[in-house]
């Protein structure tokens, strides 16, 4: 690992920003992500300058963002550098508070929409990919395979495959309030939509339902049609890890589900309708219009700009930044412990009041992202 070149991806970030709406709790990891920007941390784009540079969180400052600009408050070309959770996140939900090992900082766009450009996009586009960079995705992809890792590492109930002949196919469920299908996907934007559709285009199949952890967990609100999607699949799984279902499936059908690039690298076949941002590359079955792509890129070029060139990753005791190959290995340890960062059981510790707090916090979210 000493041979690896320095993380430095955060260094180019040293000017002055606006932080806005971002909660106590994420203002600690905004400055350690972004060590050398100089922050200032406000409630709403009132208390920005015209011509200051922003952060946001995704794309939740869109709408008033537009109507700023419109009146006059902002100028049309305003700075906006974009934080979202990486693909190797934690072992924990991050709508639990578990503490973030990755994030990506954009100032492009974000990579879950597909109406504009995004940094990874760029990267997929135009990224040379040399084979050094080649072979050091391949052993982080091998790595991650061995450690049986995946975003947030939740569920360890056994699981016995259905004693069945018909093909078994994975249908992830998504929080249906999210941005990334708000912009990632244009027709089918239910979970009940998803397994409508893939019964359709797969009667024969056996399929199997895993609702969203934030959503059986109680932290995100449920779809108004999530009861019936229950009773649209064949079984229904929620305790199992990820890994597990993914190594014993054949398919995976998605709209813009994380789990879609997850079962790529476990050499499965996905089937994407909506527009993630592993779709359009040659790699998946594409059911919906992909705005971009078109470069045709191997697993291992994917692997190089999604895991080693897009997102920082922080050590969970130091807060230095590390390379994605040493993020795995505590991501493992703390797999192995059943009880994430210290951060994660301090929260276990903190009782029912704070866990509904947060509850009630994320759904009266979902509500205004749903009107």
């Amino acid at each position: 690992m000493t041979n690896l070149p320095a993380p430095e991806s955060a260094r180019r970030f040293t000017g002055s920003y606006f932080a806005v709406g971002f909660s106590p709790w994420k203002k600690k990891f905004v400055r350690l992500f972004l060590p050398e920007a100089r922050l200032s941390f406000v409630r709403s784009l009132r208390r920005v300058p015209k011509d200051a540079s922003i952060i946001a969180w995704g794309r939740s400052l869109d709408l008033a963002l537009a109507r700023a600009k419109e009146a006059g408050k902002l100028a049309e070309n305003t700075p906006v550098l974009r934080l979202e959770d990486g693909f190797l996140r934690s072992v924990g939900l991050g709508a639990s508070l578990a503490r973030p090992l990755s994030w990506v900082i954009d100032p492009v766009g974000i990579y879950y929409d597909t109406t504009a450009p995004s940094a990874l996009e760029h990267l997929l586009q135009t990224h040379p990919f040399p084979e050094p960079l080649l072979v050091r995705a391949q052993n982080l992809l091998e790595r991650i395979l061995a450690l049986n890792l995946t975003k947030y590492n939740v569920g360890n109930s056994p699981w016995t495959p259905p004693a069945t002949n018909r093909p078994l196919f994975l249908v992830p469920g998504q929080v249906e309030f999210d941005a990334s299908i708000r912009y990632g996907t244009q027709t089918v934007r239910t979970n009940l939509a998803l397994l409508q559709a893939v019964r359709a285009a797969h009667p024969e199949a056996f399929l199997i339902y895993k609702p969203h952890p934030d959503v059986v967990a109680g932290l995100r609100s449920r779809g108004p049609d999530e009861a019936k999607a229950l009773n649209a699949c064949d079984a229904v799984v929620t305790d199992v890890s990820m890994s597990e279902l993914l190594h014993s499936v054949e398919q995976v059908h998605v709209m813009t589900s994380l789990t879609g690039f997850e079962a790529l690298l476990r050499q499965k076949s996905v089937v994407c309708y909506g527009a993630p941002f592993y779709a359009g590359w040659g790699l998946t079955l594409d059911r919906a219009p992909v705005p971009r792509g078109g470069r045709s890129l191997c697993l291992r070029q994917l692997v190089a700009a999604a895991l080693l060139l897009y997102p920082d990753y922080l050590h969970p005791e130091t807060n230095q930044r590390i390379q994605p190959e040493e993020a795995l290995e505590l991501l493992a340890i703390a797999k192995e412990a059943n009880n994430g960062f210290k951060k994660n059981a301090l929260l276990l510790n903190l009782g029912s009041f704070l866990r509904a707090f947060i509850r009630l916090r994320n759904r009266f979210h979902d509500f205004k992202r749903a009107r």
